[in-house]
């Protein structure tokens, strides 16, 4: 239960699926927790703050009093050029106006193809329009640390998925799709271990990175579960959805998108990533366990019911 004076941690784009777990898990701890988003709803137990994030002047005041600022809004996929870069440096104004600490929730984008594990000393040398915007974003957040006018410390994570994770690639499209007899989608290669990360622990591990000072000016790649391949994973879910397997998945090859980006904005965009599911991708998290200590990541298996009794319920 939060006291007068406990810490207030203000969570933009609060009703997303980082945003939202990054919520639950301040509201499981027992901190003083402020949701902002467009429509300022919040679940039982948080402040609920209407704000447009993208307007500098409802960011700051959406993060008046906060100690902490989670930045985990976005735009939609493919207006990202277009309106990200200044969504995140309103929610920076905001954070060098309050006074709090921000904590960025990012991807992998930056880095773009990469022989070998995910380590946060690879150059970011991504090639994609979102890529570089995705670099353009880290390297100004962490140019307002190096230079004092406000504490950043950002979080990398993989494809997430969980409670609520419905958009994501590892989403309605897998889970969904599985638990209504149906062929999962994918857009690579099946048998190439990747990186899934379970919300809850993409929200554990922000939280980490805002209690430490030490994580400050800093990138810092969440701890996941081991890697799996697509198809063991689709097979983790129809078992545990009692569903036949193996499961048998629609896999968009690179011409399909090619052709397909023609008609679909989205999936034109998706056509920038595509690398990460024809190759390993997976994640290295040696830097944070050994500067925090190891954050046990949820086992897949229990993920996955999880998330599994999660669709069930809707």
């Amino acid at each position: 239960m939060t006291q007068p004076g406990d810490p207030l941690h203000a969570v933009f784009g609060a009703t997303g699926a980082i945003r939202g777990a990054v919520v639950r898990e301040l509201l499981r701890e027992g901190r003083n927790v402020r949701a902002v988003s467009r429509g300022g709803w919040a679940p039982e137990g948080a402040q609920g703050v209407a704000a447009d994030a993208a307007d500098p002047s409802q960011a700051a005041a959406a993060a008046e009093g906060a100690s902490v600022i989670y930045h985990c809004a976005s735009p939609p996929y493919t207006k990202w050029p277009e309106l990200f870069p200044a969504l995140t440096r309103s929610i920076l104004g905001a954070a060098e106006s309050s006074g709090a600490k921000l904590v960025f929730a990012d991807n992998l984008y930056a880095y773009g193809p990469v022989d070998g594990l995910l380590r946060e000393n690879l150059p970011a040398a991504a090639r994609g329009r979102k890529g570089r915007v995705r670099v353009g974003m880290a390297a100004e957040l962490l140019g307002a640390s190096h230079d004092g006018r406000a504490r950043v410390a950002i979080g990398r994570a993989s494809d997430y998925y969980g409670p609520h994770g419905t958009s994501s690639v590892a989403g309605e499209t897998v889970f969904g799709r599985i638990l209504a007899g149906k062929k999962p989608q994918w857009p690579g290669r099946l048998d190439q271990p990747h990186t899934f990360q379970f919300l809850p622990d993409i929200a554990r591990g922000l939280l980490v990175l805002a209690d430490h000072r030490e994580a400050d000016g800093q990138v810092w790649h969440l701890p996941a579960a081991e890697p799996l391949t697509a198809q063991q994973f689709f097979d983790m879910i129809a078992k545990a959805a009692g569903r036949p397997v193996p499961v048998q998945a629609s896999v968009a090859s690179p011409a399909l998108l090619a052709v397909a980006g023609v008609f679909s904005p989205l999936l034109r965009e998706m056509r920038e990533t595509a690398y990460q599911f024809r190759a390993p991708f997976v994640i290295d998290s040696t830097k944070f366990d050994v500067a925090f200590g190891h954050l046990e990541p949820t086992p897949h298996r229990d993920a996955v019911a999880q998330t599994v009794a999660w669709y069930r319920s809707r």
